[in-house]
This record gives C-alpha cells, sequence and structure tokens, in this order.
C-alpha cells in the first residue's frame, strides 16, 4: 500500500502546530526537546517523498496560472 505524499504533509504540519501549543502551554522541556526531534525527522522524510513523488502534469508554462491567465489584463476592462 502506498501512503500519499500529502499525508507526510499533514502529519509534519501537525507535529508544527502541536510543537506551538506545548510550548504555549509550558508543557516540560523534555517533551517539547523530544517533539522537536521527531518534527524535524518528520519533516526530513516529507522532503525525500515530496522529491521522490512521481508526479507528472500535461500543463506546460502556456498554462501559466489557471486563476489569472497571462493575457487578463488584455480580458478585464474593468481597470
Amino acid at each position: 500500500m502506498k501512503i500519499p505524499v500529502m499525508f507526510y504533509v499533514a502529519l509534519t504540519t501537525f507535529m508544527l502546530v502541536l510543537l506551538t501549543v506545548m510550548v504555549s502551554m509550558n508543557i516540560a522541556f523534555s517533551w517539547v526537546f523530544y517533539t522537536m526531534c521527531l518534527g524535524q525527522a518528520f519533516l526530513l522524510i516529507m522532503v525525500y517523498k515530496v522529491l521522490k513523488d512521481r508526479y507528472s502534469t500535461d500543463k506546460t508554462f502556456d498554462h501559466f496560472y489557471e486563476d489569472r491567465p497571462i493575457n487578463y489584463r488584455k480580458n478585464n476592462n474593468d481597470s
């Protein structure tokens, strides 16, 4: 079973939020330290998984941004 890459991104984000909450609530230093070390390991794993993911798309630079095409100003005469 292949775990999706976004799972690693979500897990790393959760660890960052958890670490922030733990620091703001004055949790014991040892818990914060081990959570930080675990979060750094998750970060390295996430970067590796994202870079090694076999994601392909049929988009090219001609598509630019889908929500704001290159010729946006030419088509929009409101401004």
